[in-house]
């Protein structure tokens, strides 16, 4: 019998894991290829065969996306399989019309095949975008459990920018393991916040021996939060599904894949960053749950900022440095950086293109919209040396920093800086408190309260 003959269209994440949950081990298909697209510096290399299987015994090449079209042609690929997110539909569709004209099908694989069963209790917190405010809500959410007498292992959605056979099941517990692991500043702005909080973090390639490994984490674990990424669907099946959303792109949600999925599953639904959105965007997320997901909670919630000197933010020339992924292909034009430099009176924002050095310069470029914000890119040393550079060359009094990690630690800013802090608040009720507390009693886990 001949094998059909599959490419998976990815970005070092979703593309693995479905890979892993649904092509690995069946006979009757053939990965030729995958194609990388979003995530600087993971070309030309290799699905290893340690993580392939036994039908791959040489690994699984990984090719540029711009290459795609020749692919389908030169290696007579089938079936082409979609497996990033955070994309338009507009996008999406283009890329299905560039694959059935090359003459292959185009595939988007569900929930019901991708999805691992836990021994152990799972919420998932996803979202609509990058840059919602899912970690911030999972940081969130495990406090509340933690404080309740909890041991919460978490598990983050993929980032595998380096040595993916090393990279097979990561554990964080303490922030020597960044550099143990020789973590970017994208994973370090998603498992810092974490570790510092005191709960331990998963992360890695293969998600179901990262699953196993959590549920018999060394210091314990009663409930599995999984912390997604851009605005993917969780790797696990879920006793509650949590999709936070964004009113600052009100309409998202209908319009890039794959968040409706997460709207659909919804248990719950935050209402995110309400203090500083308008209402006539608030009410336009209102009426698209009622109408896809009816029976989920809404929760209203604020992003309440604070910065740590703010004497340096008033009058004074500024330059904002912000999440990375939230401006570049999150499409966002502020951050909690910019929100702090309007709140405590900034004389001006500095534009950094100026002072750009090598390859923020191709950030630029490539997300032309950025605005005057300096997003913190980091996937490799290059990028780190290159936002030293750029920050250090800008000309401003102070730099404010509105990514989740101390920047300051990891790069040498020569001038004057504050971080900017920001966490969920519930707004009245219901709360996310109230939630965790159904949750806990409908699942009988309330006698560990007791304790």
């Amino acid at each position: 019998m001949s094998r059909k003959r599959i490419i998976i269209i990815g970005a070092a994440g979703r593309d693995f894991h479905n890979f892993n949950t649904y092509y690995r081990d069946k006979e009757q298909y053939e990965v030729v290829a995958f194609t990388a697209a979003q995530i600087p510096n993971i070309l030309g290399r290799k699905y290893p065969a340690s993580l392939a299987g036994k039908l791959y015994p040489d690994g699984i090449p990984i090719y540029d996306e711009q290459e795609l079209e020749r692919l389908i042609r030169d290696l007579k690929v089938e079936e082409c399989v979609f497996s990033y997110s955070d994309v338009s539909y507009e996008t999406v569709m283009h890329k299905s019309a560039l694959v059935n004209a090359a003459g292959a099908n185009f595939v988007l694989l569900g929930t019901k095949e991708t999805m691992i069963k836990s021994t152990k209790p799972v919420i998932s917190v996803v979202a609509t975008r990058t840059g919602c405010g899912k970690s911030q809500t999972s940081r969130k959410l495990i406090e509340i459990l933690m404080e309740r007498g909890f041991k919460v292992v978490a598990i983050r959605h993929p980032m595998p920018y380096g040595d993916l056979a090393e990279q097979k099941v990561q554990r964080y517990a303490a922030l020597e393991d960044l550099k143990k692991h020789k973590c970017t500043i994208e994973e370090m702005e998603e498992y810092e916040p974490h570790i510092v909080r005191g709960n331990v973090i998963y992360a890695g390639v293969d998600y179901e021996a990262i699953l196993r490994a959590a549920e018999n984490d060394p210091d314990g674990c009663d409930i599995v939060v999984w912390d997604g990424g851009n605005n993917d669907f969780s790797f696990y099946e879920s006793d509650l599904y949590i999709t936070v959303t964004d009113p600052h792109r009100a309409g998202h949600g209908m319009q890039y894949y794959p968040s409706e999925v997460n709207l659909r599953k919804s248990d719950v639904v935050i209402i995110n960053k309400i203090d500083s959105a308008h209402p006539e965007d608030i009410d336009t997320i209102r009426k698209a749950v009622e109408k896809i997901a009816p029976k989920a909670t809404v929760i209203d919630a604020a992003s309440p900022i604070r910065v740590a000197d703010p004497s340096l933010i008033r009058g004074k020339r500024v330059l904002v440095v912000e999440d990375g992924p939230t401006l570049t292909h999150g499409g966002m034009k502020l951050g909690a950086g910019t929100l702090a430099a309007q709140k405590f009176g900034a004389a001006e924002m500095v534009d950094p293109r100026p002072f750009l050095v090598g390859q923020l310069v191709d950030t630029f470029q490539i997300y032309p919209n950025i605005g005057t914000l300096l997003p913190a890119m980091g996937y490799g040393d290059q990028q780190l040396h290159d936002l030293e550079s750029t920050i250090n060359k800008c000309d401003c009094d102070t730099v404010v920093i509105g990514t989740p990690i101390d920047l300051g630690r990891i790069v040498k800013i020569k001038k004057p800086s504050t971080r900017v802090f920001y966490d969920l608040q519930s707004i009245g009720e219901p709360s996310l408190e109230s939630v965790v507390e159904d949750f806990l009693v409908n699942h009988h886990l309330t006698e560990k309260m007791m304790v």
